[in-house]
């Protein structure tokens, strides 16, 4: 015996589920999402903005060629100087007035840093990165936490 066809329309998966796309989720959540290395304690008061950097590098304005070498020898000096908590700024970007035919995210600075702390050389001396609270700058600049000089 057949079994009857069921209705199919244009654009419908063959399972009937809808399609679902899988986008990377954005920055903030990845960084939020990332397990907590240092003490909780000085985590949630670094999350309210209670604790106070001690040292700070603004990138406004760099170019990624000229942000890595600034950023690297700004970490590590901070590093040999026995801080432990620093303040990175990249601002939050711009929209370019034309995107061409690719797209790309404002902020390129703001998306790639993240991953030059989590790479080595800095991501032995990186022990936490947080996003900024509103009083340090919010979405366009991160709270790096140093580890302990060894």
């Amino acid at each position: 015996m057949r079994q009857p066809v069921e209705l199919f329309e244009l654009g419908q998966k063959a399972n009937g589920q809808p399609a679902r796309h899988d986008t990377l989720p954005g920055l903030p959540e990845q960084i939020a999402a990332a397990p907590v290395r240092m003490d909780k304690k000085a985590h949630d008061r670094l999350k309210r903005g209670k604790l106070k950097p001690e040292a700070r590098i603004d990138l406004h304005g760099m170019t990624l060629d000229q942000a890595k070498p600034a950023l690297a020898s700004f970490i590590m000096a901070s590093h040999a100087r026995e801080r432990r908590l620093v303040l990175v700024i990249t601002g939050k970007g711009r929209r370019a007035s034309d995107d061409g035919p690719i797209p790309s995210r404002p902020g390129v600075l703001r998306h790639t840093v993240p991953q030059w702390l989590q790479s080595p050389p800095l991501s032995q001396l990186v022990l936490q990165i947080s996003q900024a609270h509103l009083r340090h700058g919010g979405g366009g600049a991160y709270y790096v936490y140093l580890r302990r000089k060894r």
